[in-house]
């Protein structure tokens, strides 16, 4: 059987480390610093990080409570959350779905574009070619021939159909601008900035056209930049001289259908995750709304008030749950009225009995009492029926006192007497009245820890009867040996433990040995005359100091019983300064049911 765990006395004492004398070189400060303060046992063991840790945590605080407590918030929440997530990846793939569509549709255009420039350009080359053959002119006075004028034609003529949808741009290949062949451009665009120079070393090294994303700049610095494709293709002027040739569409216009699509996508989002949280809000709330109704009459209901009912409204589950939870408490209320009355009944019959039978006892009393002095004066057999007699009528006189006892507990009408005790003089008086009775079984009583002195505000009288009845149970249970009474104080609570070392207690013993009329062994018969209500009335009586009354047992290793009350009236327990489990207890001497050293060991115990 263990035992709970019991508070410890404050104010231990340790032992400081002494202070180094003199000054740490920076580095060796900085690294006591890092490790053994900012790093040591994590963020708890820094007090910088605590503190910053708590400076955060104190506004969030109150949002946290919220979140913890409010399931409507966490539902609201979350399909937020939800809806957002879901209406960015929609609003990703539509986007990208959109910019995609826009930019085939333009690239198509373009290439079908700059595919028939080409064609134009090398038709416009072959006729010049050929209008200088037929005029005669030799074939090395054609080579340095000035394209200067048909290099401009060409480039205003190209760029003619486009009226801003594209513009023309021509550039020597390589660094070459020799031979009237330097760039040229529509539009006023430059042609050195707008063209990407992988695109001119693509069309330089390539038979075919090449095309390339930019951003078309321009010469004139009034006008913005805008984003453009670019399609080049190396062809020859009328002199067989390469040059290259680039369209280069703006893709303005995209670029505005686009951003359309965003801010459409981007408002209809969010309108739709707004809409979706105040559906969210409005449906949870219908759900929560019963909920937390039947939450607030619970409470009332726990309190108490078992008149609380739900209102319920409509036929669907909600209602049902509400007529469910109507009928519960209805019921519930119709139990608890049988026990009260039958409890009451019950008090009331204790209370009667043990009254009327005051009477008739005390008759039988003052007989029994004449009887007894005259047993000289009797047969051997007529003496001893005398005797036992008196005997069972000094039990019956128990018994009665602690039914009346009983019955004022359970009528609410026990009153506590409290003033300042010194427990040792209690204490002092139990052991003195248990003397016989320990000296007849052969057992020695000790007190341990009554060298200082253990006050509390008690009523004595209640207190005596309890350590009574702890250590007469202790001597008839200790089959012989010792018993301990240890005292001790510590904080707002005192506390008297009673150790024997008799049969002890079975494992579920320990809370059933309060129960009334409860024995351990039904076979064991009781030499002291006990009635059986000494522990229950003894743990009434804890109960009404505001204090505890625990017991902890093993079987064949004895038992403790503990008693511990608030060192001031009404003062709340948050500890005993005894522990409830022993320190001679088998588990912590390290051994195990059986009396052996647990693991195998060869760790040996002595017999207290």
């Amino acid at each position: 059987m263990t035992g709970d765990s019991a508070a410890s006395a404050p104010g231990r004492s340790g032992t400081r480390p002494e202070r180094p004398v003199g000054r740490k070189p920076l580095r060796e400060r900085w690294a006591s610093l890092v490790h053994g303060g900012l790093f040591q046992d994590g963020v708890q063991g820094s007090p910088v990080l605590r503190l910053v840790l708590r400076w955060i945590r104190r506004p969030l605080l109150p949002l946290m409570r919220l979140w913890r407590r409010n399931i409507q918030l966490k539902v609201v929440v979350t399909t937020l959350l939800m809806s957002l997530g879901v209406v960015l990846l929609l609003g990703f793939v539509v986007i990208g779905q959109v910019r995609n569509g826009l930019l085939d549709a333009k690239v198509k255009a373009s290439q079908s574009q700059a595919t028939g420039g080409f064609a134009v350009a090398k038709q416009k080359a072959d006729e010049a070619a050929s209008a200088g053959a037929d005029d005669g002119t030799p074939a090395d006075q054609r080579a340095s021939q000035n394209v200067i004028e048909w290099m401009s034609e060409l480039v205003s003529s190209l760029s003619s159909g486009g009226q801003g949808a594209f513009d023309v741009v021509t550039l020597p290949p390589g660094d070459d601008s020799g031979g009237g062949r330097g760039p040229r451009a529509s539009g006023g665009v430059d042609p050195n900035k707008s063209v990407p120079e992988d695109l001119r070393a693509r069309v330089n090294t390539g038979s075919s056209a090449a095309q390339s994303y930019t951003r078309i700049r321009y010469s004139n610095g009034d006008k913005e930049s805008q984003p453009a494709l670019v399609i080049g293709k190396r062809v020859n002027d009328p002199n067989g001289d390469p040059y290259e040739l680039y369209y280069l569409f703006p893709l303005t216009q995209e670029e505005k259908s686009l951003s359309l699509v965003k801010g459409t996508l981007a408002t209809a989002g969010l309108f739709v995750v707004v809409l979706l949280g105040a559906i969210a809000w409005l449906v949870v709330r219908q759900v929560v709304t019963p909920v937390r109704m039947a939450a607030g009459i619970a409470e009332r209901l726990s309190a108490g008030r078992l008149q609380e009912r739900m209102k319920v409204t409509g036929e669907d589950d909600i209602a049902r749950l509400g007529e469910a939870f109507n009928k519960m408490a209805q019921n519930l209320q119709l139990k608890i009225q049988q026990l009260e009355d039958l409890s009451r009944m019950q008090r009331r019959f204790v209370s009667d009995v043990s009254h009327e039978l005051r009477t008739p006892l005390t008759t039988v009393r003052m007989a029994a009492d004449v009887i007894h002095e005259a047993r000289e004066d009797f047969d051997p057999v007529t003496a001893r029926s005398a005797e036992l007699l008196a005997d069972q009528l000094d039990r019956f006189e128990s018994l009665l006192a602690d039914l009346l006892e009983i019955s004022r507990f359970d009528a609410g009408a026990a009153s506590l007497e409290a003033e300042p005790i010194d427990l040792r003089n209690v204490v002092r008086r139990v052991v003195d009245g248990a003397a016989p009775l320990a000296e007849r079984k052969g057992t020695a009583i000790r007190v341990v820890g009554d060298q200082q002195p253990v006050v509390a505000e008690a009523d004595a009288r209640r207190v005596e009867r309890v350590l009574r009845n702890l250590v007469v149970n202790a001597v008839e249970h200790g089959e012989g040996k010792d018993v301990v009474v240890k005292l001790a104080s510590a904080g707002g609570a005192v506390a008297v433990a009673v150790r024997d070392y008799g049969v002890g207690l079975k494992p579920g013993e320990a809370t059933r040995v309060f129960s009334r009329f409860w024995r351990a062994d039904p076979a064991r018969a009781r030499t002291t005359g006990g009635t059986g209500l000494g522990l229950s009335i003894a743990l009434e009586d804890a109960r009404l100091h505001g204090g505890w009354l625990q017991a902890w047992g093993e079987p064949g290793g004895g038992s403790q019983f503990r008693l511990t009350l608030p060192r001031t009236a009404d003062e709340p327990l948050r500890g005993s300064p005894i522990p409830l489990e022993p320190k001679d207890s088998r588990r912590n001497r390290g051994l195990d049911d059986a009396g052996l050293p647990r693991g195998g060991g060869q760790k040996s115990a002595t017999e207290p």
